[in-house]
């Protein structure tokens, strides 16, 4: 049979990325708390490939028969094996793959040790291009913070609020999920949690309100813990407070590759 997509282009441009995008897979992710334990979730992934300028498309199913012949462990080894499976399938230069998915870690209310299970958005990235690997791992964490302004100038009380603290990083040897989520809920006023009787909520209003904190607070000291942990090389951190007494967000980041 003709193939179509390996004759030559009506206009001779070379494309950066070309593939599928919002495929749903399950995956294992490795579990720090429990010796050996992993975690089961459902990934979005989408994975691409350079294309040169003389050829008509690229083979979309053999991204398909990639993750088909893929295990489902989720760790640095088999990333790597995967973006070596498209790249050759598809006679690339360079493939790029990104894997979304929820991360769930049990926590206890801080007074009464109430269990429940907060979700965690996290991602997984990557691209290969000779025997190079950019490799890199995000969490996106919410936090409560109190306004320092407000507290100061308040009779009564402060404002306080939600933030997502969003934190990519690219380290060198094995670097867990629970670390960076660490790294985001000890940089704002207090941490959330799913669940939070009578006592905790004091406990954690008392908290949060002994430690206000601005967003360039809280990006300053994610970055300044990423910058100090021994296996991250490069970061960016991002902090959107979705402010309570304001029709917008307060927003700060800082990306840096050295120590703060």
């Amino acid at each position: 049979m003709q193939d179509v997509q390996s004759g030559p282009a009506e206009v001779a441009m070379p494309i950066d990325r070309v593939g599928v995008k919002n495929l749903q897979l399950p995956v294992r992710v490795r579990s720090r708390d429990q010796q050996g334990a992993v975690q089961h979730t459902v990934a979005e992934v989408d994975l691409s490939v350079d294309l040169p300028a003389e050829f008509k498309g690229t083979h979309m199913s053999r991204f398909i028969e990639a993750l088909q012949d893929w295990g489902e462990d989720l760790g640095y080894a088999s990333f790597k094996n995967l973006l070596e499976s498209v790249r050759t399938r598809l006679a690339a230069r360079r493939a790029h793959i990104l894997f979304r998915f929820p991360y769930f870690i049990q926590r206890r209310a801080p007074e009464s040790g109430s269990p429940a299970t907060m979700n965690y958005a996290c991602m997984l990235q990557g691209e290969l291009e000779g025997g190079r690997l950019a490799f890199m791992l995000g969490v996106d964490v919410p936090v409560m913070t109190v306004c320092p302004c407000s507290l100061a100038i308040s009779s009564g009380g402060a404002h306080s609020q939600r933030a997502l603290v969003r934190i990519r990083a690219r380290f060198t040897g094995f670097l867990w999920l629970e670390d960076l989520i660490a790294i985001a809920e000890e940089s704002g006023s207090s941490p959330v949690f799913a669940l939070l009787k009578r006592e905790d909520e004091r406990h954690v209003t008392d908290h949060a309100f002994a430690h206000p904190a601005f967003v360039e607070d809280v990006v300053r000291a994610a970055a300044h813990r990423l910058a100090h942990h021994p296996q991250v090389t490069w970061y960016r951190v991002e902090v959107e407070s979705m402010e309570s007494i304001h029709n917008h967000s307060a927003y700060a980041s800082i990306e840096s590759g050295g120590d703060v």
